[in-house]
């Protein structure tokens, strides 16, 4: 693994199986994490906020219109084939623990850990197709996601203060 592919995630965390690697085995690897001071179900609650915005760069994604900072409970009610981000298909998940997403020749699974007091947010992303093309993907991708990463940290953390929930409490 090239320091290029992973942002933020341990030796351990790139070597762990997660789903997406069994739907994509041959795939480019490309891992990222990051770790929230909030505990796992709100983490998780965020996550499933990206059914139906990518919470990256607004101007990028959402032509301008700002990834919603209010999250809505109903968006945890998962069920498989539904959209994430209008452009990724859950394929699988587990409450409280991850999802999985396909879109093309790429998959991604976003694994929730419980880590000390907070949590580890685990996210891998695999793309098929020609090495040099997927490299590129991996690429522009690190920069997208690492924003999406600190995004869904400040709103689970900023969540997690606001319900009065202490580090010491979770």
């Amino acid at each position: 693994m090239t320091a290029r592919l992973c942002w933020g995630a341990t030796e351990a965390e790139c070597e762990q199986p997660l789903p997406c690697d069994e739907l994509r085995p041959g795939g480019l690897q490309a891992d990222r994490a990051i770790s929230v001071d909030a505990p796992p179900n709100v983490l998780y609650a965020w996550l499933c906020q990206l059914r139906v915005a990518p919470y990256s760069y607004d101007l990028l994604d959402r032509l301008g219109r700002r990834s919603p900072r209010e999250r809505d409970p109903a968006l945890t009610e998962l069920a498989v084939g539904q959209r994430f981000m209008s452009q990724f298909e859950l394929v699988s998940f587990v409450l409280g623990s991850h999802i999985t997403l396909v879109a093309g020749t790429a998959c991604a699974t976003y694994a929730v850990r419980p880590n000390g007091v907070g949590t580890r947010l685990v996210v891998r992303v695999r793309f098929v197709g020609p090495r040099p093309v997927a490299r590129v993907l991996a690429l522009g991708d690190v920069f997208m996601m690492r924003k999406q990463l600190r995004t869904l940290k400040e709103l689970a953390e900023a969540e997690a203060r606001a319900s009065g929930i202490a580090r010491a409490e979770h």
